[in-house]
Parts: structure tokens; sequence; C-alpha cells
């Protein structure tokens, strides 16, 4: 079984808005692609499709994007 990549809240970050972790993770080429993709209900946040861009990923959310995951883990 393949480990759930994770990206890490820095430690003055409480939450990433939705569009920008997928542009940072490379889901999408850049943040209108992902505003896009978001808009057009192909994301989904904890397995509930999510339409709001700006949508708060708090540590321990869950993004999949295309058959590709993200898991938002806090700062170490």
């Amino acid at each position: 079984m393949s480990q759930i990549p994770e990206f890490s809240l820095r430690a003055d970050e409480e939450f990433i808005e939705l569009f920008k972790l997928l542009k940072v993770e490379g889901l999408c080429a850049d943040g209108a692609e992902a505003k896009h993709v978001i808009a057009e209900g192909m994301v989904t946040v904890n397995g509930e499709v999510e339409t709001r861009k700006r949508k708060k990923l708090l540590a321990g959310d869950l993004v999949s994007y295309q058959g590709k995951q993200v898991q938002v883990v806090a700062a170490a």
C-alpha cells in the first residue's frame, strides 16, 4: 500500500487555501487552472466535492484530484 503524500503547514500557518495547495503540490500548473478545476467540482476534500477555491484546509484534511491525494499535516 502506498503512502499518501503529505503537505506540511509552516509553523506560522493555521491553514492553506485549497487552490494554493493544488498549485504548490503540482497537481495543477497554476492558480488559474486550480481555481477552474475546483469550480468544476473536480476536487474533493475529505471525500466531499469542494467548489470553494479559498476553502481553508487544516491539518488532517485529505485532498483528492485526478486520482492523486495529498494529506495536510501540522508543522513538525
